[in-house]
This record gives C-alpha cells, structure tokens and sequence, in this order.
C-alpha cells in the first residue's frame, strides 16, 4: 500500500528510532531524496549520499591493505565518515546496482556492518528504488524476499498537496505555483511509458522553473517558452502551460480580492474555481499577518458569495495556523453591503444557504 509524503514523515521516526534501515519505493522524480534531505533536515544530520548503480565493489567495500600475514580492508572516505559520524547514509538507486554490490549492502542492513567495519552507533541507512509495483516501467533489478526481509520498506505515492506544500518554502515561480494547483493532471505521468516519449515529473517542474525563471521567459506566452517547458515536461503539458501563461492576466489573485476588492472575474468561477483559489489564499502566508480593516472587509465580501462546502474551506484555512486568530474573530464580526459573516455561518450550519 503506497502513502503519502505527509504520512511518511509522520511514521518514519519510529523506525529510525530503533536504528533500522528505510527503504524508499516509488516512480522516478518524485521526490523521494528531497524526503530523505527534509528529515536530515529536522534531525539536525548530515547525509552522505551514493549512487549505488554507479558503485563498483571496490567502491563499497574498500581497498585491501596487507598488514603482516593478514588482509584487512581500508574503508572508502564516505563508509568512514558513516562509521565515525551520526550521520544518514544514502544510498540512492539500489534496484541499478551491480549483484556484488547488493550483496555487500545486503551486509550492511544486516548487520550495520562492512567488512569488519561498524556503523556509528546513531547513523541511519536509508535507500531509494524506483521498484516496487512501479518496477516493470524501468530496466531495474528486482530485489529478492531475503533482501527485502531487511528493510522497513515504505511505497511512496506523494499527492498534489505534498509538492504545494513543498513548493511554498521553495523557489517556485508563483505561475508555476499556480499552474499546478489548477491543472493538476500535468504534475506527473502516472500510465505506462512510451519509450523516448518526455512526460512531466516532480522534479521535472522544478528544473523547468528554475531555467525559465533565469531566462525570464514567464512575463508571456511566446515560441521560445513553449519549446523550452517541452523540452522538460513534454508537449502536451507544454500545451496547457503556454496557454496557461497566455491567458495569466486573468487569473484571479490574493491581491486582486484583499487590496483591491475586484470582484469582476471571481462571479464567474466555479467550485473548483473558488477551491483553487483558497488554495491560493493559503499558500501566499496571508493570514500568518494581521489584516487592516480594509482587508477584512474584501475578504467578508468575498467570504459571503461563497458556496458553502468553499466557505467552509476558507474558514478552515483561516484557522489553521493559529497564529492570527484575530483575522478569523475580525471577519466573523463583519458587516458589509448589508450582509453580516456570522448570519451566513448561521445558514450554513443550519443547512440554509437561500
């Protein structure tokens, strides 16, 4: 059963807890290192990272050293440093590796050791694969029960939500932001692969921005920005993205409805329309600061001319940062035009909305 980033990150200290190895399944470009990084991040740990599929043995175990009758192996400079250090040992793109060096990591899960070199005792080992239900689309090897047997081996299927998220703390262009929120569909190629056919990723998205971004090629829809987007995301998320920028105008943002109180493109939206543009509201950190009154009023009137199933939504946004419960009380308070917030609540709760 594959889970979410959310559920991941929720769990996943309890295996690190007791020092066992993770094991991280899930289509390419994911995310499944930026996981890895964020929880390096939280626990205050390096992360010594390698490329199994680009390892030789030699790479893993070391080279050997005669000392006298005996052999014994020099470990390689990162194995010391995850012997020396509390550190997260990763080791991406296992399912590529060579058999010999499967089997020495298969060493190194069982028993934290290599070739008579023990991990220190707070290092953590975590390894990514794109195997798993995923692995007939890739030319990977497939991992045996017994190799299995010795990770704790979670099957990542990250959502929409998690990349937004992501996204907010990161460099993503706000068009970008936004194109994703509102076409969801192009994040990513979940179907089968057509060989030498560029589809969209996670991580493509992300590159993607940052080039068009440099190239400042975001101000408008143009050749030279439809032929870069496909050459990362592929033609028929290209297609939606230009037109996307081509008709950005008039999309409807934070500060056309809080500063500006232009309500002129918002009567015609849908549902999905409003919900897109909640999700707007919480991803610009507004609320996290203390609206003039200004605000709060074009925010009540917007607030009223919601459906409810939306209103309740932004409610909810408003509330759950729990940082500026002020807004929340403030807008609850409001009159405007002749119609109060805390009568619409009323209707709503009480399942009358005429």
């Amino acid at each position: 059963m594959a889970i979410d980033f959310a559920a991941f990150n929720s769990i996943v200290h309890h295996v690190t807890n007791v020092r066992k190895p993770v094991l991280l399944r899930g289509r390419h470009g994911i995310g499944k290192s930026t996981v890895v990084y964020q929880f390096a991040d939280k626990i205050g740990r390096q992360v010594v990272e390698r490329r199994a599929s680009q390892m030789t043995e030699g790479d893993l175990v070391g080279l050997p050293i005669v000392e006298g009758n005996s052999t014994r192996f020099n470990p390689p400079d990162w194995f010391k440093t995850a012997c020396d250090e509390p550190v997260i040992l990763f080791l991406d793109e296992v399912d590529r590796a060579t058999l010999e060096v499967r089997q020495g990591i298969f060493e190194l899960t069982d028993s934290r050791k290599l070739n008579g070199h023990t991990l220190h005792p707070e290092t953590l080992v975590f390894a990514a694969v794109n195997g798993g239900e995923h692995g007939e689309q890739y030319q990977v090897g497939e991992m045996d029960p017994a190799e299995l047997d010795r990770w704790t081996v979670f099957d990542l299927e990250p959502s929409v939500e998690d990349w937004l998220t992501w996204a907010k703390d990161s460099n993503i262009s706000k068009e970008v932001w936004d194109f994703i929120n509102t076409n969801r569909q192009h994040i990513e190629h979940t179907g089968d692969f057509e060989p030498n056919k560029v589809y969209p990723s996670r991580r493509s998205w992300e590159r993607l921005n940052g080039c068009l971004s440099n190239a400042d090629l975001l101000q408008e829809s143009s050749g030279a920005l439809f032929n870069l987007t496909a050459a990362f995301v592929g033609f028929e998320a290209a297609v939606a993205f230009n037109d996307f920028i081509a008709n950005y105008d008039r999309q409807v943002t934070v500060e056309d409805i809080l500063d500006k109180g232009d309500f002129s493109k918002v009567e015609s939206f849908t549902i999905n329309d409003h919900t897109a543009m909640i999700e707007k509201f919480d991803a610009s950190g507004v609320f996290k600061e203390e609206l003039v009154q200004d605000k709060i009023d074009n925010l009540a009137r917007y607030f009223i001319s919601l459906p409810s199933e939306v209103a309740m939504k932004l409610w909810s946004v408003m509330g759950a940062d729990g940082t500026q419960l002020n807004n929340t009380i403030r807008l609850h308070q409001s009159d405007v035009d002749g119609s109060s917030v805390s009568d619409y609540l009323v209707k709503i709760l009480g399942g009358d909305e005429s």
